[in-house]
């Protein structure tokens, strides 16, 4: 019996079948990413559901040197829970562990299988909200969204998931297990190590649960849709905004060709403004408190003045329903350029005030460099995160990329680095970005990242090939 047998084996015994997963037809679809991009192979999904089985696979797992692949929604961008090729790992999925273990007014504890859009209903119910979001809610987990420090759309308000963890509990590589979910506001016993698990990208152990900080519900939101002349206009319409209110949930900047691609091919979709503008800015504000002034009074009082000025045109939701649609647009800009066909696609992140001229500076060079390119940006101007696409010559578009994709993204990164940005916002290294970060990593960051991943996993089988050797 080979090792990886002897694991299957003994889950299946000590759990039931639901623990293991051996048809090659159920395993397939969790082989892919969400992009298609990377393809594995794995003879078994293990399925825990609960902590203590975790805990006892990953131990059998070191007993019987098996890698791991923990896998949480599979939405991610960069390969981060792909398994190997060569089928050395199991994969270890944590959607059986989907309980949303207690809600307060202001703390939920999910496990690591909670699907967003789930807890996003059961806040909603108790009168609270948990204010992250993004396009994946639907479909990516709590886990996933702690190990890869997952940001979204309102970021400017409430930072990243690593603002918004409270606590955790995590399945370290000897199968020990860490309790961190009692979220305590002081606690001076050394390192976080609930932070540590915070971006790991599985790499150090399995997030089994996170205590989340939660917010009051919106007592009432608007969203404005502009029409700007560049991005440094946006800028300023951003700056102005930041001295006036708090109340600032979302701040998006989009060009013109993102917004027609999405009108082209996303059915339903319609223009918010007549007329043509070179680039576009969503903005959204709420409030907590009814006593508030309605956002939609807000947004008008502090953008009229800047009409003319900064603002070429502009209008703001009348609705919920109209609220919705202006961020369908935004949330559809992938959904689009996956419709027309391949392009090269980089999560990046620059100082905000160095974002608008990032935006035009880095497409005018990348389309210089590999004449028939188009390269554009789109993003979330209010954190500096820059969704930076370059979509080849219409002539043999994959062969393009095969070819020159590798060179193209390096291009791209040593931008990125050289205005001190980073080469991964949002989605995390996985396996796209590891041979990247370590050309331009920080030496002292990688030192670290290596010592800490040799002192916890010594023997290499959590999450084997992603983020850092």
């Amino acid at each position: 019996m080979t090792p990886q047998q002897a694991v299957i084996t003994a889950v299946s015994e000590r759990f039931g079948p639901k623990a293991a997963i051996t048809d090659p037809g159920d395993i397939a679809p969790w082989l892919i990413d969400w992009r298609g991009r990377w393809h594995g192979a794995s003879a078994a999904i293990l399925s825990p559901a609960s902590t203590g089985e975790v805990a006892a696979i990953v131990a059998l797992a070191v007993e019987h040197r098996v890698a791991l692949v923990p896998q949480g929604g599979n939405s991610g961008m960069v390969g981060g829970a792909t398994p190997p090729a060569d089928g050395s790992a199991l994969l270890i999925s944590l959607r059986r562990m989907n309980r949303i273990r207690s809600l307060s007014a202001n703390l939920a504890v999910a496990e690591a299988g909670v699907i967003l859009e789930t807890l996003h209903n059961a806040a909603a119910e108790a009168g609270s909200r948990f204010p992250l979001t993004l396009g994946a809610r639907g479909t990516a987990t709590i886990g996933g969204l702690v190990s890869t420090n997952a940001g979204g759309t309102q970021v400017l308000r409430f930072g990243t998931m690593r603002s918004l963890v409270a606590g955790l509990e995590a399945v370290l590589p000897d199968g020990s297990i860490h309790d961190g979910l009692s979220a305590l506001k002081k606690d001076n016993r050394g390192p976080s190590l609930d932070q540590m698990f915070i971006g790991a990208e599985g790499t150090l152990g399995i997030v089994t649960a996170a205590a989340l900080r939660l917010v009051p519900a919106i007592s009432d939101r608007s969203v404005a849709w502009l029409g700007v002349a560049s991005p440094e206009a946006a800028l300023a319409i951003l700056r102005s905004l930041e001295r006036d209110t708090g109340r600032i949930e979302g701040f998006e900047i989009i060009p013109r060709d993102s917004l027609a691609k999405v009108l082209l091919h996303v059915p339903g979709t319609r223009a918010p403004l007549a007329g043509e503008h070179p680039w576009h800015v969503l903005v959204e504000a709420t409030a907590h408190d009814p006593a508030e002034e309605p956002s939609a009074a807000l947004l008008t009082r502090l953008l009229a003045p800047l009409i003319g000025a900064d603002i070429a045109d502009a209008t703001i939701s009348a609705n919920e329903a109209q609220a919705r649609a202006f961020w369908h647009l935004r949330d559809s800009i992938s959904e689009a350029e996956r419709a027309i066909g391949p392009a090269l696609q980089h999560d990046i992140s620059v100082p905000v005030d160095a974002m608008p001229r990032f935006m035009v500076d880095a497409a005018r060079e990348v389309e210089a460099a590999f004449p028939g390119t188009h390269a554009s940006g789109f993003g979330h101007l209010g954190d500096g995160n820059v969704h930076f696409h370059v979509r080849p010559p219409e002539a043999d578009q994959a062969g393009w990329i095969a070819t020159n994709g590798a060179a193209t993204s390096r291009l791209v990164h040593d931008l990125v680095v050289a205005v001190g940005g980073s080469i991964s916002a949002e989605h995390g290294i996985g396996q796209m970005k590891k041979a990247e970060l370590a050309r331009l990593g920080p030496p002292a960051r990688l030192h670290a990242l290596r010592a800490i991943k040799a002192a916890l996993d010594p023997h290499g089988i959590m999450n084997p090939g992603k983020l850092i050797d």
